[in-house]
């Protein structure tokens, strides 16, 4: 399926980006790039309606934007092209099947994204990853909800969990997450199309994993309330540093404790336990 990259320059970069983004979070993009200029922004060709900025009440800085189209066999040309491997806090690397094994830190994760989006190289993945790391993942049972390329369902298993459910609506997402899972030596990480409806059947889960969006994250909260139990932890990211309270109120609501967040270059991912 072809995706249009809308590459945006923004001056100043901040906080011009974040507000630029956090209004285009209302749009169906599926994912955001920040960078030192400003950033880029993935949607679905079938979903690009073009922009109508007008609409948004801007702040106090200037951008233009060009657009591209990115055909379904032209994005593993592209990330061979610019896909360097990702080492995380000396700890856990991230590299493509193309890439050299290193063995230079305790856990590796071999990820082929496709037109999926979870390489490492984005804030929100390396924001959840460390905070997986730590906690006590050994014999978890793990959702991941918006799974894309599958990439922290297979490290929730190189952690330990025992039963992980990865769920995307994209039909690439599946099939890239259901390959990246068996390139790892997880066959058996249950990836599934669809979206929060398919947690009506799914259990409980010991962790919940959700790095998507701020307005998907607040619509779907009481879904993942649902398929807690006392203590479930749910790591939330994919959002602005601004974001926060207005999430911690959410998941509160929803019967979740706030318990922490941290930062990387303004996106945000918590911690919560549910009560």
């Amino acid at each position: 399926m072809p995706y249009i990259a809308y590459h945006f320059l923004v001056t100043p970069p901040q906080p011009g980006s974040e507000i630029l983004m956090a209004c285009l979070g209302e749009l169906p993009f599926e994912s955001f790039d920040a960078n030192e200029t400003g950033f880029t922004a993935y949607i679905r060709e079938e979903d690009d309606k073009g922009l109508n900025l007008d609409e948004f009440s801007l702040g106090d800085f200037t951008f233009t934007y060009s657009t591209e189209k990115i055909e379904d066999s032209n994005w593993n040309e592209e990330w061979e092209k610019n896909f360097n491997p990702i080492v995380i806090d000396d700890k856990l690397t991230i590299r493509a099947p193309f890439h050299a094994q290193t063995n230079q830190t305790k856990y590796e994760l071999i990820i082929m994204p496709k037109m999926s989006f979870g390489t490492g190289h984005h804030q929100t993945t390396r924001l959840v990853c460390r905070q997986m790391m730590e906690l006590e993942m050994g014999g978890a049972e793990v959702l991941d909800m918006g799974c894309g390329t599958g990439v922290l369902a297979i490290l929730a298993a190189r952690l330990g969990a025992k039963k992980i459910l990865g769920i995307d609506i994209d039909e690439w997402c599946v099939e890239n997450a259901m390959e990246n899972c068996i390139g790892n030596g997880f066959p058996e990480i249950r990836i599934n199309k669809g979206g929060v409806e398919l947690l009506k059947t799914a259990g409980t889960f010991d962790i919940i994993l959700a790095n998507i969006n701020k307005n998907i994250l607040k619509d779907q909260m009481r879904a993942y309330a649902a398929c807690s139990k006392q203590g479930t932890r749910l790591l939330l990211s994919g959002f602005f540093t601004t974001d926060v309270e207005e999430l911690k109120s959410v998941t509160e609501a929803a019967g979740f404790r706030f318990i922490r967040s941290s930062s990387e270059n303004e996106w945000a991912m918590m911690l919560c336990e549910h009560r």
